[in-house]
């Protein structure tokens, strides 16, 4: 990706929790496009498909990052690109290395793995932004702390973190992170 295009990485699952969650998922969505986001996640439907939905009717690119002969199924509608890669770790890289900000909410073991490998590349790799979006993701996020599998420490700062209740604090998020990259173009 060019270093003028900034990406978005969605990790979200198949199977949402609620309608709420599907509709934070199309906002989300919404507000990536609207900023003139990348949007790379898993193609498939679901969470994914919302986002997806969202970023492309709002001018923004939606690029589906997969595995090479894995037949899970067709993409969505709103995939305008795809990258099929070799193994799960290049998946992965392709995910974290690049992203602007990564986004997770609800999901299954797939999900799960996503966000867990973001949160140790953001701990240990590069600060990226990981915003832990709805409902799901906050109970989740919840069991994490209370279990001791989420913890700040001196030499690994959560500061990368942000817990994202809604669609106006999601928004709100959005905006200061522009700030940020604005400032940034400006130097």
């Amino acid at each position: 990706m060019s270093a003028n295009i900034r990406t978005a990485t969605f990790f979200g699952g198949v199977v949402p929790s609620s309608e709420t969650e599907l509709h934070l998922a199309y906002g989300i969505g919404c507000g990536l496009g609207s900023a003139g986001f990348v949007v790379q996640h898993g193609g498939y439907n679901g969470l994914m498909e919302q986002a997806a939905r969202g970023a492309a009717e709002r001018g923004g690119e939606v690029v589906a990052v997969s595995l090479a002969g894995m037949a899970w199924g067709e993409f969505n509608p709103y995939v305008g690109a795809s990258v099929h890669l070799a193994t799960m770790g290049e998946r992965l890289h392709r995910f974290l290395d690049g992203a602007d900000v990564v986004i997770a909410m609800g999901g299954g073991v797939g999900t799960l793995h996503e966000l867990t490998a973001a949160l140790w590349y953001a701990g240990n790799i590069r600060p990226v932004p990981v915003w832990l979006c709805g409902p799901t993701a906050l109970r989740l996020a919840a069991f994490l702390r209370a279990e001791r599998w989420l913890f700040e420490t001196p030499t690994r700062p959560l500061s990368f973190l942000t817990e994202i209740a809604d669609l106006p604090t999601f928004t709100s998020t959005l905006t200061a992170l522009n700030s940020v990259s604005t400032a940034r173009s400006v130097r």
